[in-house]
């Protein structure tokens, strides 16, 4: 399908207003629309919160009655079932729209080409595959949990420019700088939940809260933690609604952390026993937790780097040398040859205040 300059325009717009809502719609994905005509843009709108009218509904009361023969831009598939609010298929018919243009269908089962079928059979142009990637990318975690049954997984580092991650005594605050631990926040905020190890809390003691940007709900603080070793005075418990500590032998330490008001819960081992970290995954996907961000010591983000469970790695890099007995970001190897190494793809290079944050992926093919 050859799209037009202005069907992008459109379309580019309408992911901009979807990425409003990048800290509010959980667990729904992140959506805009945009109605326009030939020339001009009628209505647009993006969905806020689950609850909330979808971004088509918003667009449409936007727009006004007179939308007969107009596109509608949307950035995931209409849905065309009664859900906690209407259908936007029907409502999208009712206007009187004359074309869709859709950058991605929805995989949640129950829509999953259905709107767009019902659009067809009801003779309405739909077009789709708009700035697909982009839209894919603003719902990775959806895209994930939907496709894959687990969340998009997203490990976070601050590290010296020799790769370490607190001095040898194990101190690490703070290697980078405001500048770099402020951004850090707008990644949490988008996450539904922060997991880190009971090493990082027993060393570090952190909140892991959004502290920067005013949300409506705080992400779910999880700690794996296969024994319960947790004190239950630690600061990522409180408060005690917005943890979960998993681990895999349940006894008095957890029966005393529910005592004090913390979920505990009991996952399947590794066999070594370990937190099993695919369970561990497809548990909070159950939960319909999207995007996981991972803020842990060198074992955990190790383990889950050599399972392949990691899709997204944030490094924040400091201009400066922590020497040879500190700690590295991830526990890997020890490897035998070159051709073991871990192969990541540069996404993104950014300045943060004197620092850099560079986003990689694992790359699949080699």
């Amino acid at each position: 399908m050859d799209f037009s300059r202005y069907d992008h325009e459109c379309m580019a717009l309408a992911l901009r207003l979807a990425g409003k809502g990048l800290y509010t719609t959980h667990p729904n994905p992140r959506v805009g629309c945009v109605i326009a005509d030939s020339d001009r843009i009628l209505g647009s709108g993006w969905h806020r919160a689950a609850g909330e009218a979808h971004a088509e509904i918003a667009a449409l009361q936007n727009a006004g009655p007179a939308v007969a023969g107009a596109t509608a831009y949307v950035t995931l598939e209409p849905c065309s079932h009664q859900g906690r609010t209407a259908a936007c298929t029907d409502a999208l018919l009712e206007a009187g729209i004359a074309r869709v243009v859709g950058a991605v269908a929805d995989p949640f089962p129950e829509v999953d080409g259905k709107g767009f079928e019902c659009l067809r059979e009801a003779g309405i142009r739909v077009d789709v595959g708009l700035m697909e990637r982009q839209a894919r990318e603003l719902n990775a975690g959806f895209f994930s949990r939907m496709e894959r049954g687990r969340p998009w997984l997203r490990v976070k580092s601050a590290q010296s420019l020799d790769g370490r991650t607190a001095l040898a005594s194990g101190e690490s605050q703070w290697i980078t700088s405001e500048p770099s631990r402020r951004d850090v926040q707008r990644w949490r905020a988008r996450s539904d939940a922060i997991l880190t190890g009971v090493g990082t809390v027993r060393a570090d003691n952190p909140r892991m809260t959004v502290w920067d940007i005013e949300l409506k709900h705080q992400p779910l603080r999880v700690i794996a933690d296969s024994s319960f070793r947790i004190d239950p005075g630690s600061r990522i418990l409180d408060p005690a609604d917005t943890a979960l500590v998993v681990g895999c032998t349940p006894g008095p330490r957890s029966e005393a952390l529910e005592a004090a008001g913390v979920e505990c819960l009991v996952v399947d081992d590794d066999g070594s026993g370990r937190v099993s970290l695919p369970a561990l995954l497809h548990t909070l996907a159950d939960r319909m937790i999207n995007e996981v961000q991972v803020e842990a010591g060198a074992m955990l983000c190790g383990a889950l780097l050599e399972s392949n469970l990691v899709d997204e790695i944030l490094i924040y890099q400091a201009p400066c040398l922590l020497g040879l007995e500190a700690p590295p970001a991830f526990a890997v190897g020890p490897l035998e040859s070159m051709a073991e190494r871990v192969h990541l793809e540069v996404r993104e290079i950014v300045r943060t205040g004197p620092d850099w944050r560079i986003r990689l992926h694992p790359r699949k093919d080699v």
